[in-house]
């Protein structure tokens, strides 16, 4: 017998979040937001995900986890659905992406600067006077 079909395996929407580790909601929420596209239907009326789903939202995620925010990833999704995103286009995103990564690594270090500080005058005791409460209400 001659098979020319490739079987597609069907899933559901919870298949697809065991598979990827992707909570439930979460997926409903970026198909109603749009970055996961709207599966088909079964007969019976079930959502039924595919390979091409699952590739998604493993994109998706591993963006998320890199920081990307969902307009971001909106972006880049735009490029690969568009199917003529050049190295150059992702290129830009990613370099505009490293530098608000940067800058919050910036940001992190100086709070770590003034939090170090400002916990290395506490001395701990049982007295109302604390330099972290103070530092807190300074008005600057």
């Amino acid at each position: 017998m001659n098979n020319h079909h490739r079987s597609v395996k069907v899933l559901r929407r919870g298949d697809l979040a065991k598979l990827t580790g992707c909570n439930l909601e979460t997926i409903r929420y970026y198909e109603n937001i749009g970055v996961m596209p709207e599966p088909p239907r079964t007969s019976k009326n079930y959502r039924a995900y595919d390979e091409s789903h699952v590739g998604r939202l493993r994109f998706i995620m591993r963006a998320r986890e890199l920081g990307f925010t969902l307009d971001e990833v909106r972006d880049l999704l735009a490029l690969v659905d568009g199917g003529v995103q050049t190295c150059g286009e992702v290129q830009g995103l990613a370099n505009s992406h490293l530098a608000s990564v940067r800058a919050k690594i910036d940001d992190l270090k100086r709070i770590e600067r003034v939090l170090s500080s400002t916990v290395a005058q506490c001395t701990g005791d049982d007295v109302p006077e604390c330099p972290v409460i103070d530092a807190l209400t300074e008005v600057t």
